[in-house]
């Protein structure tokens, strides 16, 4: 199937979330062309030691939206996994917070090189983290 058919079976249930969304509790909502968004409603599982979701819960989120919004691009038989990204975190997370929102969208995508930009929202639409990706295209 082509990256779109994959990604929108994710969103409408088809295909099965991967191990890692189910495990961190996150969901794929939406996927079109170039456009993923994902969701999540933080609990304590996520904590660090100052009391707010971690970090790396942030950049998972977004590693995967601007992962499977480049994804959406691909022909079959074509994936592409990350080579770099880059987040700000903005405000901080916490179990208050309630249900987040991220959204990943294709600035560019080549035939061997892809690059992404997301972003973290809550319920009121602010601003909690943001990122860019660049990912590698290859030939499954």
């Amino acid at each position: 199937m082509s990256g779109l058919e994959f990604v929108q079976g994710l969103a409408d249930r088809t295909l099965p979330l991967n191990t890692i969304a189910r495990t961190l509790g996150y969901d794929v909502i939406e996927a079109e062309n170039g456009r993923v968004v994902i969701v999540a409603e933080p609990d304590d599982t996520l904590l660090n030691p100052a009391g707010t979701v971690h970090g790396g819960f942030s950049a998972t989120l977004l590693d995967s939206c601007m992962g499977l919004a480049v994804q959406s691009t691909l022909d079959k038989g074509i994936g592409q996994t990350t080579l770099e990204f880059k987040i700000s975190l903005v405000r901080p997370i916490t179990t208050e917070t309630g249900k987040i929102r991220a959204e990943g969208v294709v600035l560019s995508r080549g035939r061997r090189i892809g690059t992404a930009e997301g972003k973290i929202t809550d319920r009121n639409g602010r601003l909690l983290a943001h990122g860019t990706t660049t990912c590698l295209i290859f030939e499954n």
